[in-house]
């Protein structure tokens, strides 16, 4: 049975799927609700290190019975965010199976409830709407736990939006890269996407319901609308025309062969996620409403909205050093790709201090210039004045200083970290978003300086004009920052970094120094 909780002591949660998408996003707000969690994962290696101190991690497998029994001890809650839609076996059969080993387990231990994740999906079993393999799965899971377990709280949703959902990046992906789609009968299914905000407040609310009966709520958002509208609205949101060309012989076998093509990241569960496109996945009742009265779902054009924003949020918030090993470098010219982002890096030593280190590139552009390529950096400009952009010929406030909100001659400044981090953003004439990064670590005997060039194109000609180029970036960023490392070395050299202006000195540096 389940062990009596401390005085003052959150019960515990048991949460599966912590590595997955929505299942870390929930890790994030238990712990930073000071909520009791112990996480049960295959790898925990791949967990142990980005979890809260006081979050236990457990490794166990939901298709091995006998570690799931030392995993629900004195647990309260279990969370189960399992599927194996990614398998290369039976799924629909080691869904069952797992399922059965995990509500029997938590059966055998006093666990006193069940929170599932599964998917929305009308069919008509008499009829042509029959549900996919993979939706009837996910109900079929359901139906196994409550066979073994006397309370499951069964969540049924459909498309979650929000940057990283596999649904919303492979529509992302679609109108990114496609100015004309060619569009098989499923973009005109209707579905209700709910906003991962809101799907995780439904998860979290489930911990607290009165009621001791298994349930099943469907949850979504209010608007009921199909691929092909998500789609417009997203392109709508960035700015992009897309002509959407309907094709009513495009089988799920053909369009699941054209996504793997369009969306190559996509490919092993292709076939599993267009079969399921096909069926309708409309919330078909208000039980959810009558027993979640206070959460109220965001719209479709919101939910959109708010993943781009967070995407932002998420993007700037990642640590290059973590993100990219430290002798990394692009395996191309046109860098590495993350999320809908091209991403460009490359990483100096520099036998200096920190501060030292940071000092050339505090005083980037204006009078000191970019350290490599001038010229270019002069032409770039004077093309972008002809289409009406800002040119380059700006300058900055102060020669020495930089502050948020600064201009450095045709980039603005983002954010600063004093000798540590500095990120320009580009306001040339662009089809897409750019940002320039410099980041400076203290290491054994020196400082590492990471440069990022960050490239979020608009559409397809965005794509062309990055890997376009490419090639320049290469040799401009490269130059650049083996001259920013040459720098640091001859301030220190002639006794110090802080001169108020400087130009890139001309002596090759020693291996050390140069970019890996």
């Amino acid at each position: 049975m389940t062990s009596p909780a401390e005085p003052g002591s959150q019960p515990l949660i048991l949460l599966t799927g912590a590595t997955g998408y929505v299942g870390g996003r929930l890790l994030e707000r238990f712990e930073r609700s000071g909520q009791s969690v112990r996480c049960l994962t295959r790898r925990p290696e791949a967990l142990s290190q980005r979890v809260g101190g006081k979050t236990e991690v457990m490794k166990g497998d939901a298709l091995d019975a006998e570690s799931l029994l030392p995993a629900m001890q004195g647990v309260d809650t279990a969370y189960y965010l399992v599927h194996s839609m990614g398998s290369s076996g039976d799924f629909a059969e080691e869904d069952r199976r797992a399922a059965k080993n995990f509500s029997s387990a938590a059966q055998a231990a006093g666990v006193r409830r069940i929170i599932y994740l599964g998917g929305l999906g009308n069919g008509d079993p008499n009829a042509d709407q029959k549900l996919s393999p993979h939706l009837r799965s996910r109900q079929e899971t359901g139906d196994v736990l409550r066979a073994h377990h006397p309370q499951i709280i069964e969540l049924r949703a459909s498309i979650v939006i929000g940057s990283g959902s596999l649904s919303f990046e492979m529509i992302r992906a679609l109108v990114e890269r496609l100015p004309v789609m060619i569009c098989p009968k499923w973009v005109k299914v209707k579905a209700q996407p709910i906003a991962i905000e809101d799907l995780l407040d439904y998860l979290e609310a489930s911990l607290n319901l009165p009621h001791q009966a298994s349930q099943v709520l469907e949850i979504g958002g209010p608007d009921q609308v199909s691929y092909g509208e998500i789609m417009q609205e997203y392109a709508r949101q960035r700015g992009l025309r897309r002509l959407m060309i309907p094709v009513p012989l495009l089988t799920p076998y053909l369009s699941s062969l054209w996504l793997g093509l369009v969306t190559p990241l996509y490919a092993r569960v292709g076939r599993k996620l267009i079969d399921s496109l096909k069926n309708p996945t409309l919330v078909s009742n208000n039980l959810a409403a009558l027993t979640f009265p206070k959460l109220k779902p965001r719209g479709i054009e919101a939910a959109i909205a708010r993943a781009l924003v967070n995407e932002d949020r998420e993007f700037a918030a990642t640590r290059w050093s973590d993100a990219l090993s430290a002798g990394s470098q692009p395996t191309a010219w046109g860098g590495t790709r993350f999320g809908s982002r091209l991403v460009d890096s490359r990483t100096a030593f520099v036998p200096v201090n920190q501060a030292e280190a940071f000092a050339p590139i505090r005083r980037i552009g204006g009078q000191t210039g970019w350290y490599y390529g001038d010229w270019l950096w002069s032409i770039r400009g004077f093309l972008d004045l002809l289409i009406g952009g800002v040119g380059i010929r700006r300058g900055r406030r102060d020669p020495d200083s930089v502050i948020v909100g600064d201009t450095i001659d045709c980039w603005r400044v983002e954010e600063v970290e004093p000798n540590r981090r500095l990120r320009l953003a580009a306001e040339m004439k662009l089809p897409g978003r750019a940002w320039l990064e410099f980041e400076v670590t203290p290491v054994d005997g020196g400082s590492q300086i990471r440069q990022t060039a960050i490239f979020d194109p608009l559409g397809l000609f965005g794509l062309v004009y990055w890997y376009g180029i490419s090639p320049l970036h290469y040799f401009i960023f490269s130059g650049m920052l083996r001259n920013i490392a040459r720098t640091a070395v001859n301030n220190r050299r002639r006794g110090g970094a802080d001169q108020s202006r400087e130009q890139p000195a001309t002596p090759s540096p020693s291996p050390a120094e140069l970019p890996r």
